[in-house]
């Protein structure tokens, strides 16, 4: 692996109240690379991208990512909630991090217009929240990540409580983006198939307090068309995937 764009070394994190999260967490994700945490409820999957985009402190070991080394505007974080202002358009809610960055809206209106072509709502921009479906208001919450040109990006279970077209085509969405971009993605799922889908590499994680207990490398080349959920190799992938969470929780 060439040097890391995000590197753990034996990370623990306990909680006030005495509640261990994680124990000895090793991980490192290459730059561009697309690695997915993939576990049980509860087993600290969120709070390693918390640590990496420097929003909560290690209780010991150390970590390396963008956020810590220096602006935390080469790290995007999107969240299982869209997490949109509903007062604001849609435009409005894409430019939010460039404002806060300081850059006005004129100046950042083609970066935002890029941003929700990228996702296919460049017809929304006017909109607002309330008028759009869930599907497309986490393309926003996408889209308001990438308009920063991040190169890392974390992602917390964004397709959670999507129906499953949406979510085939989320998928797609962000594995274009990323093909555009070149940033690298941390992703944090409950599913083997989207998991087997995005993925290089497949990091499981043990039930609390959460450690790397197996990892699962998927070679198959990007782009990933729909095609590749009815291949032998994705079965074999999802097959692999879910015994490998077996043996974690055995």
């Amino acid at each position: 692996m060439s040097t890391p764009i995000v590197a753990l070394e034996e990370v623990d994190k306990r909680f006030e109240g005495g509640v261990q999260a994680l124990a000895g967490v090793n991980l490192q994700v290459a730059p561009g690379e697309f690695v997915t945490l993939l576990g049980p409820s509860g087993c600290g999957k969120s709070t390693v991208l918390r640590l990496a985009a420097g929003l909560d402190t290690p209780s010991a070991g150390r970590i390396d990512a963008p956020a810590l080394r220096s602006s935390r505007a080469d790290t995007a974080f999107v969240f299982q909630d869209a997490t949109l202002m509903p007062w604001a358009s849609v435009a409005d809610n894409v430019w939010l991090p460039l404002r806060l960055a300081g850059e006005g809206r004129a100046q950042a209106r083609p970066r935002v217009d890029r941003a929700l072509a990228t996702v296919g709502l460049a017809e929304f921009a006017d909109a607002f929240p309330r008028q759009l479906s869930g599907g497309m208001r986490m393309r926003v919450s996408i889209a308001r990540a990438l308009v920063t040109q991040p190169t890392l990006l974390l992602m917390d279970e964004p397709f959670a409580a999507l129906d499953e077209i949406t979510r085939q085509k989320l998928n797609g969405d962000v594995l274009a983006a990323r093909q555009a971009q070149g940033f690298a993605t941390l992703f944090v799922t409950h599913s083997v198939y989207e998991a087997a889908f995005l993925s290089q590499r497949v990091l499981v994680m043990s039930a609390r307090p959460g450690r790397v207990v197996a990892e699962v490398g998927i070679p198959e080349p990007y782009p990933r068309g729909a095609g590749f959920r009815n291949s032998g190799r994705f079965i074999e992938t999802c097959a692999a995937l879910s015994a490998a969470l077996e043996g974690a929780h055995a």
